[in-house]
């Protein structure tokens, strides 16, 4: 069965974005039950043959979304580098559609493979944006970039026929954000990857190869302490005791000085950090804000210079893509380890 043509695409989507809209416009002024009903034609069958999920729907509680998979999808938009990554780990280039959001390039073992996927910038695309590409299926790394400000909502583009899915450990609500995040939560979100974009067995494999790999890593023993710090001047922000960072830190032998705060990234005081005196610094590094940006800040302020590890460069530098939970995490805490190993031996 032939795709419709893009003009096609345009009119079926551009006739339910102005019911949605009239409907708004109504509600907007007088009393209305609900929203319009709106025809969709039924999913197109699964062009997957003996894919048990065209009888047998996948349904998940996804960050308090449920969302029901019935097809594996095939036309994939990305946002984030971290779904973006995931996807291609599993081998899946090829049902990637589009990308958006980028932290940072993607590693070598994927460039190739990333180079032919078209990109719908480095922000969040807007709706009609995403729309146009006629995707069945959007994955996303943070639960805001589905909203009506953004993508569209949840609701609005299962309206459109599209199904969605946020990686679980970038969940806010209560009951399920990750409190705190592990490498088991973690392995256990890329099964679950797998088992939505219908590549069980590459997750599998993937998980398999990660734990491996985290297996081998000897953390440090110095019992050294550190501060993660992503951003901020005046209120820094910082990674704290339940996410990605606490879990990659703890991982490499450190001892995180905000690992008492209950949360994924938090803004704290300079005067913490002054109190605390880290033995190490870790600087997450992109594009739009340096690692060397950081350095110079620190060198620059009368007080964060007095601290031990700018006094004694004890830095250890992390990519943004790897800051967050994701598929580069594994390779983070080994780079982490070899740069303290790098520091020690000075």
């Amino acid at each position: 069965m032939t795709s419709p043509t893009p003009a096609r695409r345009l009119t079926r989507y551009a006739l339910l974005a102005l019911v949605l809209a009239s409907s708004s416009a109504l509600a907007a002024c007088t009393t209305f039950p609900g929203p319009l009903p709106v025809e969709l034609p039924p999913p197109a069958a699964n062009p997957q043959s003996g894919d048990p999920r065209a009888y047998d729907p996948l349904v998940l509680d996804n960050c308090g979304f449920t969302t029901t998979i019935s097809k594996t999808p095939q036309r994939i938009v990305t946002i984030k580098s971290t779904s973006t990554e995931l996807l291609l780990a599993l081998g899946l280039a090829d049902r990637i559609l589009a990308t958006a959001f980028h932290d940072g390039p993607v590693p070598s073992e994927w460039a190739a493979e990333a180079a032919s996927i078209p990109s719908l910038g480095d922000a969040v695309p807007g709706r009609e944006a995403l729309l146009e590409l006629e995707p069945d299926f959007v994955f996303a790394g943070w639960e805001s970039n589905l909203t009506v400000d953004t993508a569209g909502s949840r609701e609005d583009l299962t309206r459109f026929g599209i199904g969605s899915y946020v990686s679980p450990s970038a969940c806010k609500g209560e009951g399920y954000r990750p409190t705190p995040m592990t490498f088991e939560k973690l392995f256990a979100d890329f099964l679950e990857a797998g088992d939505v974009f219908g590549a069980p067995d590459a997750a599998t494999a993937l998980v398999r190869q990660q734990r491996a790999a985290l297996d081998a890593v000897a953390p440090s023993t110095e019992g050294l302490t550190a501060l993660w710090y992503s951003s901020g001047r005046a209120t820094p922000y910082v990674g704290a005791g339940a996410g990605a960072p606490q879990m990659m830190m703890q991982a490499a032998g450190l001892s995180n000085i905000v690992a008492d705060v209950d949360d994924t990234w938090v803004p704290i005081n300079w005067e913490r950090v002054l109190d605390a005196d880290p033995d190490v610094i870790v600087l997450v590094d992109a594009a739009w804000n340096t690692a060397e940006s950081k350095i110079a800040y620190f060198k620059a302020d009368a007080a964060l210079s007095k601290l031990s590890a700018v006094i004694n460069e004890r830095y250890v530098i992390v990519p943004f893509p790897a800051a967050e939970a994701g598929v580069r995490n594994v390779d983070a805490v080994a780079s982490i380890v070899a740069q303290l190993d790098e520091l020690a031996s000075r």
